[in-house]
Order: structure tokens, then C-alpha cells, then sequence
């Protein structure tokens, strides 16, 4: 049986699509939405587990990411949703439990909105799209020429340094190394125009200087019959942890959990427990098979 992570590439919409996989294919679909700039590599310490446990584990390089192609085209979050969906379609899978981070909450968001019928649990980590603050140097890089000065951020001894950095915080007491090494992985991918450009024109259509400029909240009652479960790393630094807090509070029926000594990435942190606390979740919970007329009620009591 196939649980370690296996890299395929498909063209859809004559584009190519990389994804990885784990499991055997026919257990319950997980779907692994990685955040910006980053990959599906980044799901990687958690999938064997995944699939160890009878699931089938699908983690795409959306695009402008990865080995995914870096056309000019949309890079909104619905142009995101719809490339998650196509891929799940063209496998063979109708239904799964969607888990994004970061970016990738958003987009998870945006498929469980625009796509109800395919959702059968909802799993946010460290998510943007719930709050207006965010990282400063996001909200820079959304600013007219953020593009030529990108690759400058990028250069090889500027990540070193900033690495050497990483390691100095850490030998006095704070846990920060994950998220330098992450981001210092995903901004030397921006090096390459095709990605310098998918970067900026994705940041651009969920931020700008004044912060998160797309915002869920307004729709997450639309989240009340969906399994839910909100990770967040306290020590985050891009994305506050009152998100979560704030977003738990809006739909009472949802689970949140606060990894104490993790950054913006506590699946990388910490993927022994960030892997069990999804399968506790998911086989904990019955699946989401919300019928048409459910979501015409939903969207009704909100006009009230």
C-alpha cells in the first residue's frame, strides 16, 4: 500500500497540475491546501500517517506554486476552489474533507462555499480570510513595484541571515526556526518571474496595505451542519491566533486548537500531533451531506 507521498503531474485546462498522493485511493478523500508560496511538499510529514490509517490523501501544487504551471491568468480564490475541484474530478473523487492552510484556508473556505455538495468536513489551519491583520510585510509586498524588489528579498544571503537569526531566537527560548525556514523556502521560489508574478497577483486579490482585505466571517454561519475544526499556532507571526479565538466564537458547533509553542505552520511544528488531532477529528465526526434545500434555508435566514 502507497503511504508515503508519491509526485504526479496531470494537465488540466492545458495547464499542468503537480500533486502529490498517499494511501491506496479508495478510502475517505482528505484534500491538503497548501498556503502561499509554498507547496504540497509541505504536507508531506503528515501523510504517511494519513494513509497508514486507510485514507486517501490528495495534495495539489495550486498554481503558480510548485511544479504547477505559472500562467497569467486568475489567481483568485475562486479560480483556486475551481482548480481544486477539477483535479478531485479528474481522479475519480467527488466528496472529501478539505484542510487548508494559511492561503489555503481561504481557498478551503471557498470550496466549501462554492461547492457544498463536495464537503464533507471543514479544517482551517493558522487561515487567512478571517481577519483584517496580517504580516506587515505582506501588506508591503501588495504595494505598486512590490515586484521588482521581491527578488532582492530573495537572494541566497539574505535567507542565510535570516536563518542565522532564526537560530539565535531560538537558543533563547522562542520557537521560530519552522517559520523561517518556510518562508525563506517559499520566498527563494520567487526568484522565478513566473512565481514572482502568481505571487504578487494572488496577494494582491486577498490583501492590501491596509491588511486582509477578503474577509469569510460574514458567511461562516453557512458552516453550522459542516464538521469544523480551526488549528492556529499562538506563536504565529503572520496571522494572529485571535482568528481563531474570534472565529470559534462565531460558529459555537466548531472545534478549536491552540498549539502552544507553534508558529504559522504547527503541521510542520508539530506534525506527530497535528496528524493525530485530524484523524480524532474526522473519525470522530459523521461527514457533512448538505442538500440543496439546506443551503437555500441557510441562505435564506441570513436576509432575515
Amino acid at each position: 500500500m502507497a503511504h508515503e507521498p508519491e509526485l504526479h503531474h496531470m494537465t488540466i485546462h492545458g495547464h499542468r497540475v503537480a500533486y502529490r498522493t498517499a494511501g491506496d485511493g479508495d478510502g475517505p478523500l482528505l484534500v491538503l491546501v497548501h498556503g502561499i508560496t509554498s507547496t504540497s511538499a509541505t504536507w508531506e510529514p503528515i501523510m504517511p500517517r494519513l494513509a497508514e490509517r486507510g485514507f486517501s490523501v490528495l495534495a495539489p501544487d495550486l498554481l503558480g506554486h510548485g511544479e504547477s504551471a505559472k500562467p497569467r491568468g486568475d489567481y483568485s480564490l475562486g479560480a483556486y476552489a475551481s482548480g481544486v475541484r477539477d483535479l478531485m474530478v479528474a481522479l475519480g473523487h467527488e466528496r472529501a474533507t478539505f484542510v487548508g492552510h494559511s492561503l489555503g484556508g481561504g481557498v478551503a473556505m471557498q470550496l466549501a462555499y462554492q461547492f457544498p455538495e463536495r464537503c464533507e468536513r471543514l479544517v482551517l489551519v493558522d487561515s487567512g480570510g478571517l481577519g483584517r491583520e496580517v504580516n506587515l510585510l505582506l501588506r508591503a509586498a501588495t504595494l505598486p513595484g512590490a515586484e521588482y524588489v521581491l527578488p532582492l528579498l530573495a537572494t541566497g544571503g539574505l535567507l542565510d541571515a535570516g536563518r542565522s537569526v532564526g537560530r539565535l531566537l531560538e537558543r533563547v527560548g522562542l520557537r521560530v526556526m519552522t517559520d523561517v525556514e518556510e518562508m525563506a523556502r517559499g520566498h527563494a521560489s520567487l526568484q522565478e518571474p513566473g512565481a514572482r508574478a502568481a505571487f504578487v497577483n494572488t496577494l494582491r486579490t486577498i490583501i492590501d496595505p491596509g491588511g486582509q482585505r477578503v474577509s469569510a466571517t460574514d458567511r461562516l454561519y453557512l458552516a453550522e451542519n459542516v464538521p469544523f475544526l480551526t488549528v492556529w499556532g499562538a506563536r504565529d507571526p503572520i496571522i494572529p491566533v485571535e482568528h481563531g479565538y474570534a472565529t470559534h466564537e462565531l460558529v459555537p458547533n466548531s472545534r478549536l486548537e491552540v498549539f502552544d509553542d507553534a508558529g504559522h505552520f504547527p503541521h510542520v511544528d508539530e506534525p506527530q500531533r497535528f496528524a493525530d488531532l485530524l484523524l480524532e477529528f474526522i473519525e470522530g465526526t459523521e461527514p457533512a451531506a448538505v442538500e440543496s434545500w439546506e443551503w437555500r434555508d441557510l441562505l435564506l435566514t441570513s436576509t432575515e
